[in-house]
């Protein structure tokens, strides 16, 4: 069955950096463009980036381009993201999705002095 996986989540100060990880297994991940999506308090999730299978193509919601930077390792099967600069409104519950049409359970970034 598929499965994703993420880890790298955590308490941050402003400023600071964290890489989110996101491990697939179950499917032919090197065929599948993938993203990253979050969820804050009360509010609706939304995309942050994306990356298409082969890795050329990536894109970013306007809050978070030129600080965030989506990656993937198609013999390791992973999808990263690099989150540099990181603001307190940065804080939310962070998702890996396949667009096999899965998702992953979810990792918490905290940004907070």
């Amino acid at each position: 069955q598929v499965q994703l996986v993420e880890s790298g989540g955590g308490l941050v100060q402003p400023g600071g950096s964290l890489r989110l990880s996101c491990a697939a297994s179950g499917f032919a991940f090197r065929m599948y463009a993938m993203r990253w999506y979050r969820q804050a308090p009360g509010k609706e999730r939304e995309l942050v980036a994306g990356i298409t299978s082969g890795g050329g193509s990536t894109n970013y919601a306007d809050s978070v381009k030129g600080r965030f930077t989506i990656s993937r390792d198609n013999v390791k099967n992973t999808v990263y993201l690099q989150m540099n600069s990181l603001k307190p409104e940065d804080t939310a519950v962070y998702y890996c999705y396949a667009t096999i049409g899965s998702w992953g359970q979810g990792t918490q970034v905290t940004v907070s002095s």
